[in-house]
């Protein structure tokens, strides 16, 4: 009888040790990884570049050119595309309102939560380019001396092959290069409004 209770107690401590080695494994091997080897997991998983800390913009009254989005709600009720350039539109200027339009038709059902506008910053405007190719954009005359504390508030490297994601509470959050993969774009705007329960 005493070797059969020493054999089941014997066997009950093989299987708790087992059982805690299931537990205990993965833990110690997650600690070993992180602490004793190079490895480190990705630092972020966004492909824009965050704008830290997120700058709130200012309301200035711009005169609209195109689009039908009145200057009280910029940037200020939905998720918007922001594009800052002359509006005679070069090359870098019609990818960048290419690559904002494509990005927008690809969020499907939820592309009504995202404006685009296009901050005009001179030369304005090639209006029949942006009517015929661009019909729904909300387009802004950003030349005059009242947009420069607006236009300040944006980062002023390589703007003209930037595109910048502003949130519905008038925060400019990320900056995108219009010349990487547009699927970047896309997935980040997805994640945001996916985690987002305003605009």
């Amino acid at each position: 009888m005493n070797t059969t209770v020493k054999e089941l107690r014997s066997r009950n401590l093989r299987t708790l040790a087992v059982l805690a080695g299931l537990f205990l494994l993965p833990l110690l091997v997650s600690f070993w990884a992180y602490y004793a080897t190079d490895w480190r997991p990705a630092a972020h998983v966004n492909h824009g570049e965050l704008v830290s800390p997120a700058r709130p913009l200012p309301r200035v009254d711009l005169p609209r050119i195109e689009g039908n989005l009145p200057v009280a709600d910029l940037f200020k009720r939905k998720w918007t595309l922001v594009y800052l350039g002359g509006g005679n539109c070069d090359a870098a200027c019609r990818n960048a309102l290419y690559f904002m339009r494509q990005t927008r038709l690809g969020l499907n059902n939820e592309m009504t939560r995202v404006e685009r506008v296009f901050l005009v910053t001179g030369n304005c405007c090639d209006r029949e380019f942006l009517g015929t190719e661009h019909a729904g954009l909300n387009v802004f005359d950003a030349s005059g001396p009242a947009a420069s504390v607006l236009l300040a508030r944006f980062p002023s490297t390589d703007r003209e092959n930037s595109l910048f994601i502003v949130d519905p509470l008038g925060n400019l959050m990320m900056r995108y290069d219009d010349r990487l993969n547009p699927k970047g774009l896309l997935e980040d705007l997805k994640k945001l409004l996916r985690l987002s329960h305003i605009g």
